[in-house]
C-alpha cells in the first residue's frame, strides 16, 4: 500500500471516450493464459461449511447499499465513524501518513481506541457487520512509536533465513495485535529486477525461490496455523501478499510503471511468491499499481480472476492500492465498476470513497456491475472477517498495549539486524574491532535513527522518526560506543567527524535518506550522499586513521570512491530500531571475540558501475566475506560509466536553504538574499521585500502526474520575519495562489509549516506534465521571509485549498 497518486485515463488508444462502465480491452499480450501458471489453492481451513451457510444468511438479507458498501475502505483521515451510519463500508485503513485523531505518534491505547469507535459504529449500522481494520505494518507495526521495528525486507533477505523471518511474523502480529488491529499489509513479495525502483527495499531478494520461501514463513508466521472451524487467536492478524504482481519488474525500474517482459518471464520471476503465500493460506491479496505489456493490473480480469482466483485458487479477498482503480483507462477513482468486474473484491478508497459508492451503486443497479460478481466480492470479505474472528459466536479480543515492544521481540530484531549484515571489505582485518581500542563513530548516520529505520516508519517517507520514537531502540553510534567500552576501550560518538584524542579507528556510518515511493526513485545507481561523506572518509584516511564504511541503504549502490578509501566496508541495509545487532557483529568482546560472526550474503548484485539492471556486478548475489575466511580486496573502479549531471527531483527543491541541481533560484531586483541560521549553522536563506516582486525556483520541465492526488503536497518550512501589508502568493506551474492567510497566521520569528495540496494548483490550471517552475513565491509590499525547505510530501490529512488570487 501507499500514499499515493490517483490519476485516471479516460481516453482509449482509439482516441474515443470511453467511461468506466464500459469493460476494459486486454491487449493480447496482458492476457494470461491460466494454464501454464502453477496451481495452489487456499486451505480448506480458511472457511467451513457452517461459516459458508452463515453468509449465505447474511448475504440474503443485506440491502444493496449494505453489499456495496463492503466493497469499499477508507481512510481514518477522511472518514469519520459517525458516516458509517449512511455509508455502511466494510473496511477501515490507516495510510501511512495518518495517525489516530490527527496524531501520527499516538500511542497502542489510542490505536485500540479508535479502531473500536469504527468498529462500534459499523455493527450499529445497517446489516451489523464489522470493518476489517488493514495498516501497512511492513518492518514491524512501524506505524507505532515503542514498537520493535526490523530490518527492512532487503535486510531479511541478506540474513537467507526463513525460520528467522516466521519468528519475525509472529512477533509482528502479536504487536499489530496489541494495537486492536488485524490486518497489515504485508509481505511484499516483489522480485525487484532494477534497482533504480524507490521500492527495492521492500523486495526480499532478486532469488524468486528465496522470495517463494520466505513468502510460505511470514504468511504463517503472522497468521499462524489455520484450523478448520476456528478463527485467528487474538495475536494473530490476516496477512496481504503484494502487489500482483510484477512491481518489481517495471521498464527502468520506475514505480507504478510497466513491465514489459513474456508471460514466461511474469511467471517464472515475479509469481513464485503467490502460490506458496496462497497455499499457506494467506487471507488476502494485495492488486498492484504496475501494468502488464500495458493493462493496468487492477483492471486485467485474465490476472486477478483467472489466474489468482481460478488457477491459484484464492479464495480470501483481493484489495486494491491507494486509488489505483483509477489509473484504470475509462476510470476514475470515483467510477471504476472495470475494476470490480475484472476481480477487485475490496477498493482502497482513502479519500474518494463516498463518490465510488455512490458510482458503484448505481452501476450495480443498472446491470453494469453483475450481482454475482458483487456477492462473490461480498462474500470473500465476510469470508475473511469470520476467519479473523470478528464475527460469528465467538468473537476474538485484540489490543494488549503490553505486547507492543516486547523485550522477546526486540530479541528478534537484533537477532535479525547481526544476520543482515554483509561484509564486502575488510583489509587487514581490521574488523572485529578489537578490545580496548579508541574508537571514533562518526558520520550522517552515526546517530540518526531516521537513517537506519529507513521509508515507512511512523510516517511514510520516515524523514522525520528520531530516537525518541523508540525508547527500547538505540542508534547504530551509541551500541557501538557501549559495547568498545564494555570490551575496555574507549569511544567518542561524533557525526561530523572531530575528535579530541585520536583514535585506532575510525566507523564512518553514512547512506541513503529516508524514501519511500516515488521519492525513492533514481535514474541511476550512483550514490550522491549528503555534503561531506566522501570528504570526511577522505579527511580520516589523509590522518592516517584506519576507518570502516558502514554503508545504510534501501539497495546496492555505486560506492566506489568511498569504497576504496575504507579499509573495510559492510552493507548494513536499513536496519531498523535495534543497533545493538551492528555493535554484535562490528565488536570484540574483553576475549576478543564478536558475539556474532558476518553471516550475511547478498541478496542482490552490488554494482561495479551506476548502470541499471546491473549486468556486469563487482559483488554477485551471494557474495559476502566472514571472520574465519578472511580475503584481500584490490582497489574497484571509481568510474560511475554514466552520465554524472545531476538527476532532476521532482520532490525536493530547496533542502536547508540550498537549492538542489538542476533546479535554479531567481530574484526580482526588489528582493535580495542572505544566509540565516534556524536551527544549524546557515541552514536557510533570507528573503527580503523592498517592494512588489517575486523569487522563483525553475529548471526542466518535470512529469508529475505520478504524484497528482489528495495525498500529495507541496511543503515549505519557513519562518515569518517580518510581515508584509500587501497579498502573498505562492505559485506551481502557472497557478498562483493567495497564501497571505497562511502568512498573516505564522507566527513572527519561529519557523513553522505549510502544506498545498498539488490538486489545488491543478485545479487552478497548472499541467503537471510539464512543470518547470515548482515554486514561486511572491508579495506586493515589504515582508521578510526565511526559507529552509521546499518539497513535495504525501499528507496524511484532507488540507483546504488556499483561495486564487483575484
Amino acid at each position: 500500500m501507499i500514499m499515493a497518486l490517483a490519476i485516471g485515463g479516460n481516453v482509449q488508444a482509439s482516441g474515443q471516450p470511453r467511461t468506466s462502465a464500459n469493460p476494459v480491452v486486454v491487449p493480447p499480450e496482458a492476457k494470461a493464459d491460466p494454464s501454464v501458471w502453477p496451481a495452489a489453492h487456499s486451505p480448506a481451513a480458511i472457511t467451513d461449511r457452517q461459516t459458508e451457510a452463515a453468509i449465505d444468511r447474511l448475504i440474503a438479507r443485506m440491502t444493496v447499499e449494505q453489499k456495496v458498501g463492503q466493497t469499499i475502505q477508507a481512510d481514518i483521515s477522511a472518514i469519520t465513524p459517525a458516516e458509517l451510519a449512511r455509508y455502511p463500508l466494510g473496511s477501515i485503513l490507516a495510510g501511512g501518513n495518518s495517525g489516530p485523531f490527527g496524531n501520527e505518534r499516538a500511542d497502542a491505547a489510542t490505536w485500540i481506541k479508535l479502531v473500536s469507535d469504527y468498529r462500534a459504529a459499523s455493527e450499529k449500522a445497517g446489516a451489523g457487520v464489522p470493518i476489517l481494520f488493514g495498516v501497512d505494518a511492513v518492518h514491524g507495526h512501524s506505524n507505532l512509536p515503542g514498537a520493535t521495528i526490523f530490518p527492512h525486507n532487503i535486510g531479511l533477505g541478506a540474513a537467507h533465513d526463513p525460520e528467522l523471518i516466521q519468528r519475525i511474523g509472529v512477533a509482528t502480529a502479536a504487536e499489530i495485535a496489541g494495537s486492536g488491529i488485524e490486518w497489515t499489509f504485508a509481505p511484499t513479495l516483489a522480485v525487484p529486477q532494477d534497482l533504480r525502483w524507490g521500492r527495492s527495499y521492500e523486495g526480499y531478494a532478486a532469488d524468486p525461490a528465496l522470495v517463494k520461501a520466505y513468502s510460505k514463513a511470514m504468511v504463517e508466521g503472522l497468521q499462524g496455523d489455520l484450523l478448520p472451524g476456528k478463527p485467528l487467536g487474538s495475536v494473530q492478524v490476516a496477512a496481504t501478499a503484494k502487489h500482483f504482481l510484477a512491481d518489481g519488474g517495471t521498464e527502468n525500474g520506475k514505480d507504478q510503471g510497466d513491465a514489459r517482459l513474456p508471460e514466461a518471464e511474469l511467471i517464472r520471476i515475479h509469481a513464485q511468491g503467490y502460490p506458496a503465500a496462497i497455499d499457506a493460506g494467506a487471507l488476502t491479496v494485495m492488486a498492484s499499481f504496475s501494468s502488464w505489456n500495458g493493462a493496468k493490473n487492477h483492471g486485467n480480469p485474465t490476472l486477478l480472476t483467472d489466474v489468482l482466483k481460478k488457477r491459484m485458487g484464492f479464495e480470501g479477498l483481493i484489495v486494491g492500492d491507494w486509488n489505483g482503480h483509477g489509473q484504470i483507462p475509462g476510470c476514475t477513482v470515483t467510477d471504476c465498476a472495470a475494476s470490480i468486474n475484472a476481480g477487485l473484491d475490496l477498493f482502497m478508497a482513502p479519500d474518494s470513497w463516498k463518490g465510488l459508492f455512490d458510482a458503484t451503486l448505481r452501476d450495480v443497479r443498472n446491470g453494469t456491475i453483475p450481482m454475482a460478481r458483487l456477492d462473490d466480492a461480498v462474500r470473500r470479505n465476510l469470508r475473511v472477517k469470520y476467519k479473523l474472528g470478528l464475527m460469528g459466536p465467538n468473537r476474538i479480543a485484540r489490543g494488549d498495549p503490553a505486547l507492543v515492544g516486547a523485550d522477546a521481540h526486540l530479541a528478534i530484531a537484533r537477532e535479525a539486524v547481526a544476520k543482515s549484515l554483509v561484509l564486502l571489505k575488510n583489509e587487514g582485518s581490521l574488523l572485529p574491532i578489537r578490545p580496548g581500542a579508541k574508537v571514533l563513530v562518526t558520520g550522517p548516520g552515526a546517530d540518526n535513527m531516521a537513517m537506519q529505520a529507513g521509508g515507512w516508519t511512523i510516517t511514510w517517507q520516515g524523514t522525520d522518526t528520531s530516537a525518541a520514537d523508540f525508547p527500547k531502540g538505540s542508534t547504530i553510534g551509541r551500541t557501538i560506543i557501549d559495547a568498545v567500552k564494555q570490551a575496555g576501550g574507549s569511544g567518542q560518538l561524533a557525526p561530523t567527524g572531530d575528535f579530541a584524542d585520536k583514535p585506532d579507528v575510525a566507523i564512518v556510518v553514512f547512506g541513503e535518506q529516508p524514501y519511500a515511493e516515488f521519492q525513492g526513485d533514481v535514474s541511476n545507481l550512483i550514490f550522491h550522499g549528503q555534503d561531506g561523506e566522501r570528504e570526511l572518509l577522505a579527511k580520516l584516511k589523509a590522518q592516517g586513521i584506519p576507518t570502516v564504511a558502514l554503508f545504510l541503504s534501501g539497495r546496492p549502490l555505486f560506492v566506489g570512491p568511498a569504497f576504496n578509501l575504507a579499509d573495510a566496508f559492510v552493507a548494513g541495509w536499513l536496519p531498523g530500531s535495534q543497533g545493538q545487532g551492528v555493535a554484535d557483529v562490528l565488536v570484540a568482546g574483553k576475549d576478543g571475540k564478536p558475539p556474532r560472526d558476518f553471516t550475511g550474503r547478498l541478496p542482490f548484485a552490488w554494482p561495479a558501475d551506476a548502470r541499471s539492471p546491473v549486468t556486469a556486478p563487482l559483488f554477485p548475489v551471494g557474495y559476502g566475506l566472514d571472520y574465519a575466511h578472511p580475503h584481500a580486496q584490490g582497489p574497484v573502479n571509481e568510474d560511475p560509466r554514466v552520465e554524472q549531471g545531476p538527476a532532476v527531483s521532482d520532490s525536493l527543491f530547496l533542502r536547508t536553504g540550498r537549492v538542489l541541481d538542476p533546479w535554479r533560484l531567481g530574484l526580482d531586483s526588489s528582493v535580495s538574499m542572505r544566509a540565516v541560521d534556524i536551527a544549524a549553522q546557515e541552514d536557510a536563506r533570507q528573503f527580503k521585500w523592498s517592494g512588489k516582486g517575486d523569487i522563483a525556483i525553475d529548471g526542466p520541465a518535470v512529469d508529475m502526474l505520478r504524484q497528482l492526488n489528495g495525498g500529495f503536497a507541496l511543503r515549505i518550512d519557513w519562518r515569518m520575519d517580518a510581515r508584509g501589508t500587501g497579498p502573498v502568493s505562492i505559485a506551481m506551474g502557472n497557478a498562483r495562489l493567495d497564501v497571505s492567510a497562511l502568512a498573516a497566521a505564522a507566527p513572527l520569528g519561529q519557523e513553522s509549516s505549510i502544506q498545498i495540496p498539488l490538486q489545488c494548483f491543478k485545479d487552478k490550471g497548472a499541467d503537471f506534465k510539464a512543470i518547470g517552475t515548482p515554486f514561486r513565491m511572491g508579495a506586493d509590499a515589504p515582508m521578510t521571509v526565511s526559507l529552509r525547505n521546499v518539497r513535495i510530501e504525501g499528507i496524511g490529512t484532507p488540507v483546504p485549498c488556499p483561495p486564487s488570487l483575484p
